[in-house]
């Protein structure tokens, strides 16, 4: 597509009139999806949706119906659902968009760009859009803060969840006896560290005792790991310092 006349069309939605706006947006209509996988004509498609009210371009949002969770994974499909998410403010559309986002969530949150979209739903979802997206990991939390991208959403659901989810997800990770090994295991992973830190930040005292009880068990070994050091310097300092004086950003 050209790149020239889509940057025109972009910069003239910033400052003509709504009517205008409306009128050039129409002849659109029946290229929506090509726009979105295009690199100049998802941009052209995300002013749209910033720009002019959802009543004036349904014809967009009607195009992505049964095919969020593909645009979802897509580079630049996945930033034109996020601004749907922001913007549209037909409650019909929208829920179509988001139950489509839920249906596919366990997928997408493994996917490279789908995370972003579900991580957004948890960020600035509603509360039972949160609980069905955490619903949908629970069971499966070790093995998704292994993964490169699901990380990424297991820390949101911990820091997004309300209080009893997060109780729950904690207790997941944690296990519920000394001889349980995820918990060493996430510890030494290059992503799933990250996970434990989340937990230690958000958790109710008494889980966080429980965590800090089984990491003094683990301590030397998770010394003898790349990212197990990691979390063994931070545990001690954790230990030796007291929780308010510890800070979890990697450095």
């Amino acid at each position: 597509m050209d790149g020239h006349l889509l940057n025109c069309i972009k910069v003239a939605l910033e400052v003509i009139d709504l009517d205008k706006k409306t009128r050039l947006v129409q002849e659109l209509d029946g290229h929506v999806m090509k726009c979105v996988r295009d690199q100049n004509g998802n941009h052209v498609i995300q002013k749209c949706i910033e720009c002019i009210p959802t009543d004036r371009i349904g014809f967009i949002i009607s195009a992505f119906r049964g095919q969020v969770a593909t645009l979802s994974t897509h580079p630049y499909g996945c930033r034109v659902i996020q601004r749907v998410l922001e913007h549209c403010s037909n409650k019909l559309q929208s829920k179509c968009i988001i139950d489509e986002i839920l249906d596919a969530a366990y997928d997408l949150s493994q996917d490279q760009y789908g995370n972003y979209v579900t991580q957004h739903v948890l960020e600035r979802g509603k509360p039972h859009e949160r609980s069905y997206i955490i619903s949908k990991l629970t069971g499966k939390i070790v093995q998704m803060s292994q993964h490169k991208y699901a990380s990424n959403v297991v820390e949101k659901c911990l820091e997004y969840g309300d209080g009893a989810e997060r109780e729950h997800l904690v207790e997941e990770i944690i296990g519920q006896s000394d001889e349980n090994d995820s918990l060493l295991t996430m510890m030494k992973d290059q992503f799933a560290n990250y996970v434990v830190q989340k937990v230690l930040e958000v958790s109710n005292d008494r889980q966080r005792e429980l965590l800090l009880d089984r990491v003094r068990v683990h301590l030397n070994a998770l010394k003898k790991y790349t990212y197990g050091k990691h979390i063994a310097a931070r545990f001690e300092q954790l230990l030796g310092e007291g929780l308010e004086k510890l800070s979890f950003t990697e450095t």
